[in-house]
């Protein structure tokens, strides 16, 4: 598994605007609230993914990416490892352009399917301190 190179990240990052964030939680202790949110308060539109919430950093929440209207750069993604493969093919469905895997989550097979497909995949990486990283 190989991910872009720091430039390309930051590349990908200057020229994205919509965030689809798997996983993401309304509560502002977790990982995903904190880091979603500090890519919203640096202009990002956070589009929540999680069929057990209602809404997240004050939008309506969506129970799949099937069900996101318009275009996505990035799909965001704080599941468990275990999760990458079915989260890779729904994916797939959309028109996303980047697969994200947060800090720890990596899968192989995700991984493999993602880049047979033509898909730019980063995995392991956290999305906020790449974004530092870039300024």
């Amino acid at each position: 598994m190989e991910n872009p190179t720091r430039e390309e990240i930051k590349s990908i990052l200057k020229n994205s605007k919509r965030i689809a964030v798997v996983g993401l939680s309304d509560n502002p202790d977790r990982t995903s609230y904190m880091v979603s949110k500090a890519m919203q308060d640096n202009g990002y539109e956070i589009i929540p993914v999680n069929p057990k919430i209602e809404a997240a950093l004050g939008v309506k929440a969506v129970s799949s990416l099937t069900e996101i209207d318009g275009p996505i750069d990035i799909v965001n993604v704080f599941r468990r490892s275990e999760f990458l493969p079915e989260i890779a093919k729904k994916f797939h469905e959309i028109e996303a352009k980047v697969f994200w895997a947060q800090l720890g989550v990596v899968n192989e097979e995700a991984y493999r399917y993602l880049k047979e497909h033509g898909h730019t995949v980063i995995m392991d990486r956290c999305i906020k301190v790449e974004h530092a990283l870039t300024k």
